[in-house]
């Protein structure tokens, strides 16, 4: 089953205990202090668009790109209330192609967690560093293997909403490393509630696995953080932030 499809519905309502605000605080701190200060930045997997608009709202000149269709009509008709020249594009984030090249890239909320395979992985990363203006960062966050098997693996949480309800059962493969979300969901319809059934898979990716992967993708790795600080990344880190820099482009200018 696809992903985000009857969720996308109730997206921002079972969102809304994420501090976005504080979020985009933190992003738009890493993005002065590597480099992009201003201009356009591609924002990978970005779901009904939340933080685009925040980063839009900041001076930024935003590109959205999703691959689900539901959410970008969200996204849209959010941009269309709030009057911001956003472009978004219904992209998957292994195949995405752009006009030109970007002066940052970032990812959050986990979107790179649903790259199943290593070598997808390289591929964005690849891709990444092609759009990238000479010396862009692409920053990205992870849920980390503590946060799939302490917190969340073998776990079910549960919400109940007025308009919507979700029980949310989870289930990690410690050999695969892939964390399984069955997600059941009932939306108001009327008087009635419909039930919508969804799987998602999400891949816990090392550090040293994306460093791997920049490395293949010809990309530079240059920090990674536990999320939300300046600090390294520990081993009850629950989300981690990592910074990647474009490379080869000013190189061949040279």
């Amino acid at each position: 089953m696809e992903a985000y499809t009857s969720f996308a519905q109730v997206y921002d309502l079972f969102q809304d205990n994420v501090p976005y605000e504080e979020w985009a605080a933190y992003l738009k701190e890493l993005l002065k202090e590597y480099g992009a200060e201003d201009g356009l930045v591609l924002d990978l997997g970005c779901g009904t668009g939340s933080m685009t608009q925040l980063l839009a709202e900041a001076g930024y000149d935003m590109i959205g790109a999703d691959n689900s269709e539901e959410m970008l009509e969200i996204a849209m008709e959010k941009r269309a209330a709030a009057g911001l020249d956003i472009l978004y594009l219904l992209q998957d984030m292994r195949e995405f192609e752009l006009y030109g090249t970007v002066r940052a890239v970032v990812s959050i909320c986990d979107s790179m967690n649903y790259i199943m395979e290593p070598e997808e992985l390289t591929q964005v990363f690849r891709l990444a560093n092609n759009y990238l203006d000479p010396g862009g960062v692409f920053i990205f966050d992870l849920n980390t293997e503590y946060k799939y098997k302490e917190l969340m693996g073998e776990n079910t949480f549960a919400e109940d909403r007025t308009e919507s309800s979700f029980i949310w059962q989870n289930y990690y493969d410690e050999k695969e490393r892939i964390n399984e979300y069955d997600l059941t969901l009932f939306i108001r319809e009327g008087e009635l509630y419909r039930k919508f059934e969804e799987t998602h898979f999400q891949r816990c990716y090392s550090l040293d696995e994306v460093k791997a992967a920049a490395e293949a993708a010809g990309m530079e790795f240059v920090t990674a953080y536990d999320a939300f600080t300046k600090d390294p990344v520990k081993e009850d880190s629950e989300r981690i932030y990592v910074i990647l820099r474009e490379k080869g482009k000013t190189e061949k200018g040279r």
